[in-house]
């Protein structure tokens, strides 16, 4: 091979690596662009099925345990720190009550963990409730029955979906851990 043809080579490799580098930045890119949309899709999926949940959840807060507030999507910040309930109920009059619910397309185990971690938080975030008893409300579309009596040790309400209505489902001697 003569130096001609040897600095042709590595003048075409020289290209074709560059060319190459270019495609990985476009697949980063379109990379980067998918993930929005797919965390776009998980949001809109999520807010579906609160709004799915929220009538039936309206109608067990009030008939059943007499909450006279039901406030969807309440989001609080305070001293940099966040929290976001997906509904949030409480009574003022001889009911002294609040309910946190936390809305789920597909419950997991760490849905428990996030629903303690609300409810031990929940005053710091909302003083004004400070002295309701306060209890917690799992709300899924999917749900395993190991999942489910997991839920209701830890002291929670399950709610699952049923003929395109939520209804709780608890055993009868089912007693609520207060917080």
């Amino acid at each position: 091979m003569t130096d001609e043809e040897l600095k042709g080579l590595v003048a075409s490799l020289a290209v074709s690596q560059q060319e190459t580098a270019r495609q990985m930045q476009e697949t980063d890119k379109q990379l980067k662009e998918l993930g929005k949309q797919i965390g776009g899709l998980g949001e809109k999926f999520g807010s579906f099925t609160e709004g799915l949940a929220l009538p039936s959840m309206t109608k067990i807060l009030t008939g059943r345990f007499g909450m006279e507030v039901v406030s969807p999507s309440v989001r609080v910040n305070k001293k940099g720190e966040h929290m976001e309930i997906d509904v949030l109920a409480y009574a003022n009059s001889e009911v002294n009550e609040a309910y946190v619910v936390e809305v789920k397309s597909h419950a997991r185990e760490e849905s428990i963990d996030q629903m303690r971690s609300i409810l031990e938080r929940f005053r710091r975030f909302f003083p004004e409730h400070k002295d309701k008893t306060v209890y917690g409300i799992l709300a899924a579309v999917d749900l395993s029955e190991e999942l489910r009596s997991r839920i209701l040790k830890a002291g929670f309400y399950v709610a699952r979906i049923h003929d395109e209505v939520f209804e709780l489902d608890v055993p009868a001697n089912f007693r609520p851990k207060a917080y």
